[in-house]
């Protein structure tokens, strides 16, 4: 896999072409899309899908490919594609967040998304970015070493990537519209799932039970990717220790651990040692919250086979921290670390401080009369009807608003009593700006506007350097001097915990417009979102690539 990588994606009706920059190294895949009836928790019902498969295909690159997707939308719903955690130097036109970076791909016709993967590896992933449809539009991205290139620690015997994600019994997009219409939150999943299936703890699952058979004496890395939409979730493997090795496709210093935690929109990278009496464990993943608020607590579960094993043997039961096990997380989190970091910020040009608000809106048209809400600096944000990035591009007036606040309006006790009310919380299309090449510190801080819960938050087109966390409010002339500059951890997504803040640096070496929100999707929905317009430098390589001549117009 040395060569570019070309896969042509048809959302319910795709074609998947893989092909190199020449004519005579083209490989072709081809797939045929349909409207899915999946059978999950005793029924079936049609699903949103790509090439007709619930996770939807792995692509697989290697460091420095090529990646040519044209995506065919055969759906009903519009579409778009988004590579979460590739950089997309200079190129947001193929980010994928519809509205910000290009307009939708409508029913029935294709965009090609043209991208290269460059000094990255790892695991990655891919999926819808409008509305709630990446609840089954999702899929992996396995980016591979260069040839020759070995990874950081012993090479596995076979990888197998887990797909964790979450499962309503009914469209998902009519449960977001009747949460919208109450003014409520919408109703949780039904239950949760390991690569698209519920395992045997639920009723009627026994053909939906994902299983990977391991032999004695290997070792295997798992590629463990977040899909679900608004739930961090706890995962571990019966009677056996994971060594945590990579992060957001970053290598970290290697812990072992019992189980993890990973938030929506992140990928953790983990070695399994098949070093345990042959036999059949269950693979099992659950919601963490720590906050007395409904979540879909039910446990997932597949099923790890050692290979002669008969499938009649009972799994073992792994035991996952309890629900609301915020000692575990702090552990856990406070151990990743970067096993080679490089260009951590030591100086910062410029600070940024961000309150994240819910809170409960005036809605004429809601059943209840109101509706909740969500914000950054206590700005609710408003989706245009131009993509961002192309009216930036061409200098369309009107769209939005270059005056996005560094800090908010006024200073409270932001994580103390419950405040009910939204300190002035207004709606609008604001961006900030960022001049090219300037390290950027932001502190993300969890409020008690209408109650604390965590948060993890994507930015789009960076990694960026965790350099600090913690409980209650920030404190900017004590808690700089406890971040960690050395090996901080980076992520392309990372959770705020509840009633608290976490500290991000990063270079803002990527011009364009760029899309920063949290990954609950109902939090999204509710406006908990903003983007940045990364100004161009002054050199011909240090501005934003022209945009391709097929994309999608509103």
């Amino acid at each position: 896999m040395g060569y570019s990588y070309a896969f042509i994606l048809m959302l319910l009706g795709f074609l998947f072409l893989v092909s190199s920059p020449t004519e005579a190294a083209i490989k072709k895949y081809q797939f045929d899309i349909v409207v899915s009836s999946v059978s999950r928790l005793c029924h079936a019902k049609p699903i949103v899908t790509v090439n007709g498969r619930f996770p939807g295909p792995t692509i697989y690159a290697r460091e420095g490919d090529r990646l040519v997707v044209n995506v065919t939308n055969h759906a009903q719903y519009n579409m778009t594609i988004h590579w979460h955690g590739v950089k997309q130097l200079r190129n947001g036109w193929a980010d994928g967040p519809a509205y910000i970076t290009q307009c939708p791909i409508q029913s029935g016709s294709s965009y090609t998304y043209d991208f290269n993967v460059t000094g990255q590896q790892g695991t990655l992933w891919w999926h819808a970015h409008i509305l709630w449809l990446r609840a089954t539009v999702h899929g992996a991205i396995v980016v591979m070493p260069k040839q020759g290139v070995p990874y950081p620690f012993p090479q596995p015997y076979q990888e197998a990537e887990l797909i964790l994600g979450e499962w309503w019994n009914t469209d998902v997009e009519q449960v977001e519209k009747q949460g919208n219409l109450l003014g409520l939150a919408p109703n949780m999943s039904d239950a949760h799932t390991i690569n698209g299936k519920p395992g045997p703890l639920f009723p009627c699952s026994e053909k939906h039970t994902y299983a990977l058979e391991v032999e004695s004496g290997k070792t295997y890395l798992l590629r463990i990717i977040n899909a679900a939409l608004n739930d961090d979730l706890f995962f571990a493997i019966a009677g056996h220790n994971l060594t945590v090795v990579e992060i957001d496709a970053s290598y970290t210093k290697p812990f072992t651990t019992d189980a993890i935690v990973i938030s929506p929109g992140q990928t953790t990278n983990v070695l399994l040692q098949a070093n345990q009496s042959p036999g059949r464990y269950f693979m099992a993943t659950r919601s963490f919250m720590d906050v007395p608020i409904p979540v879909d607590n039910k446990t997932a579960t597949a099923i790890l086979q050692y290979k002669g094993v008969p499938t009649t043997v009972l799994p073992a039961t792994p035991r996952l921290p309890a629900p609301n096990d915020t000692a575990f997380v702090e552990a856990f989190n406070a151990k990743l670390r970067s096993l080679s970091p490089g260009n951590v910020p030591l100086s910062v040009d410029r600070r940024l401080f961000y309150t994240i608000g819910l809170g409960v809106d005036p809605c004429p048209s809601c059943v209840n009369g109101t509706r909740l809400a969500a914000s950054l600096n206590n700005i609710t944000f408003v989706m245009p009807q131009v993509a961002l990035l192309q009216a930036h591009y061409y200098g369309v007036k009107g769209v939005f608003r270059l005056d996005f606040p560094d800090k908010p309006a006024a200073a409270f006790n932001y994580t103390g009593v419950p405040l009910t009310a939204n300190l002035g919380t207004s709606l609008g299309t604001r961006l900030g700006t960022i001049a090219f090449n300037s390290t950027v510190e932001l502190v993300l801080q969890d409020t008690n506007l209408l109650m604390v819960e965590s948060h993890p938050f994507h930015l789009h087109g960076y990694n960026f350097f965790v350099v600090g966390q913690g409980i209650g409010n920030f404190d900017r002339s004590k808690d700089p001097a406890k971040f960690n500059l050395v090996d901080p951890p980076e992520r392309n997504t990372v959770g705020v915990p509840t009633g608290g803040w976490t500290a991000i640096r990063f270079r803002a070496d990527n011009p364009g417009v760029w899309f920063m929100h949290c990954h609950l999707e109902v939090h999204t929905s509710w406006g908990l979102k903003m983007a940045f317009v990364v100004e161009n430098g002054n050199e011909p390589d240090e501005s934003t690539l022209p945009p391709p001549k097929d994309l999608p117009t509103c």
